[in-house]
C-alpha cells in the first residue's frame, strides 16, 4: 500500500506524523508540496530544507510525477490546497481519497446561505457522500460545518495538527516553574485582529490593578503589533508586558517551558492553533477561548485547561486569576495538559493511527477509534459546544 499526502507545503506541524507515515512505509509514501512557502511564513521560523525530508515532492518543478502519484497512489490525503483538479481524476473514477480540512466557515455558519458556495459545496463535497471519500477534521467545528451541506454523514474523523513532541521531566520542570515567584503569562503568534492579543493585555490590566506579581510576554509580529504597543502605554503596563519578534518553533517552547500560564486567546477564526499543543507539551496551564478548534478537541475544562466563553473576556481574567491564586491547581492543570500529550494527542501515535485508518479503508474497513485522534468527529455547533464540554465533564467526575 502506498499513501501520498498532498497538501500546501510542508511545515513543522506536519513533519513528525509525516516521518511516522515514512517509518512505515518508505519509499511508499511521498508528501507532495503543492506550492512554496509564503515569506511571511519564513519570518515566522517555518522555513525547511526539502532535502531533508526523502519523501518530499514538490509539484510545481515536476507536476507530471506528482500528478501520476496523486492519480495513481492507494491512498491520498489531500488537504490545504483550494484547487480541486488535481484530484478531479480520482473522484471520477472512485478510487479512494481522504480530505483534511479545517472549518469552512470560521466567519460564521450563516455563510452557508450562500446559493454561490452551496453549489460549489456540492460540486466539491456532497455530491461524493457515497464514494469511498473521508474526512479529517483538523477543529472541533469542522464536522457541524459539513453536516450543514450534508457532506461525509459518518465518514468524519476527528484530527488536528501534531508538532514535535518533546518528552521532559514533568516533576523537575513544574519545580523549575515554582522558582520563580512572579508569575509568567505568555502569548504567542501573529498580531492580528482575531488573534486578540488586546485580550492578553486587558487580562494584564486586570491583574495590575489587583497587584499580583506576574509578568506578560508577547512573541510574535503583526499588523496589530502598534495598536497592542499602544494599549500598554496607555494602561501604564510596560513594566508588565515585554514583546519579543518571532522566533523559531524551538525557540518558543524555550518560552512556554518557563511560562507558568498560556494564554490562548483567538476566536472562531483559528482553525485548530498548533501552540496549543505545544503549551500544553511545556506543562503550561492553558486558557483558552471555546472558538478555537483544537481546544474542544483536546482540552477538557477543569482537567487539562481552562475554557472560556467567546466574547466573555471577564471570564478569562477570573480564571487567570484562580491559576494564580491556587498553586496546586494550576500546576495540577499542566501535568495533565502534558500527560494529554503525551499519552494521546502526539505524533506517533497520531501517525500510527492514521496509517491505520488508511490500511483499513483501503481493504474496506471503516473503523473509528473509541476516543481522541480519529475517533467520529461529532457535528457539534459552535453555539452549543461549551454547553457539551462542560456537561461532559461534570458526566466524568
Amino acid at each position: 500500500m502506498n499513501i501520498t499526502f498532498v497538501s500546501n507545503y510542508l511545515n513543522h506541524h506536519q513533519i513528525p506524523v509525516s516521518n511516522v507515515l515514512y517509518e512505515k512505509l518508505n519509499q511508499e509514501y511521498h508528501f507532495i508540496q503543492m506550492e512554496p512557502m509564503e515569506e511571511e511564513r519564513k519570518s515566522m521560523g517555518w522555513q525547511i530544507n526539502p532535502e531533508d525530508y526523502p519523501y518530499l515532492l514538490e509539484y510545481y518543478k515536476d507536476p507530471e510525477a506528482c500528478q501520476k502519484l496523486i492519480d495513481e497512489s492507494d491512498v491520498v490525503i489531500f488537504g490545504g490546497v483550494e484547487e480541486e483538479s488535481y484530484i478531479q481524476n480520482r473522484l471520477q473514477q472512485g478510487k479512494l481519497l481522504i480530505r483534511a480540512s479545517e472549518r469552512m466557515y470560521k466567519e460564521g455558519q450563516w455563510k452557508a446561505i450562500s446559493p454561490r458556495g452551496l453549489l460549489k459545496k456540492y460540486k466539491d463535497h456532497t455530491r461524493y457522500r457515497n464514494k469511498p471519500v473521508y474526512l479529517l477534521c483538523a477543529g472541533a467545528y469542522v464536522a457541524s460545518d459539513f453536516h450543514i451541506v450534508k457532506a461525509y454523514p459518518e465518514k468524519m474523523f476527528q484530527w488536528g495538527y501534531f508538532p514535535i513532541f518533546h518528552p521532559l521531566d514533568v516533576d523537575k520542570l513544574l519545580a523549575k516553574k515554582r522558582e520563580n515567584k512572579t508569575i509568567q503569562l505568555l502569548f504567542t503568534g501573529r498580531f492580528l485582529d482575531w488573534k486578540h492579543g488586546e485580550h492578553a493585555i486587558l487580562c494584564a490590566d486586570y491583574l495590575n490593578k489587583k497587584n499580583y506579581d506576574f509578568h506578560l510576554t508577547m512573541v510574535g509580529d503583526g499588523p496589530m503589533k502598534e495598536n497592542l504597543l499602544l494599549l500598554v502605554q496607555k494602561l501604564g503596563l510596560k513594566d508588565r508586558v515585554t514583546f519579543l519578534p518571532f522566533m523559531k518553533p524551538e525557540e518558543v517552547r524555550l518560552h512556554m517551558e518557563r511560562s507558568h500560564i498560556y494564554l490562548f486567546t483567538s476566536d472562531y477564526r483559528e482553525g485548530w492553533g498548533v501552540v496549543l499543543n505545544e503549551a500544553m507539551n511545556s506543562c503550561c496551564a492553558v486558557v483558552a477561548n471555546i472558538g478555537i478548534g483544537a481546544v474542544p478537541t483536546i482540552l477538557k475544562p477543569g482537567v487539562n485547561g481552562l475554557i472560556y466563553k467567546n466574547r466573555h473576556e471577564k471570564q478569562l481574567f477570573h480564571q487567570v486569576e484562580e491559576l494564580i491564586q491556587r498553586e496546586d491547581f494550576r500546576e495540577q492543570i499542566g501535568k495533565k495538559a502534558y500527560e494529554t500529550i503525551e499519552k494521546t494527542w502526539n505524533p506517533k501515535n497520531c501517525g500510527e493511527k492514521l496509517w491505520k485508518l488508511c490500511y483499513n479503508l483501503f481493504h474496506g474497513v471503516k473503523e473509528f477509534e473509541q476516543e481522541g485522534p480519529l475517533s467520529q468527529a461529532k457535528p457539534i455547533s459552535p453555539r452549543g459546544m461549551y454547553r457539551f464540554l462542560n456537561r461532559l465533564a461534570e458526566q466524568e467526575k
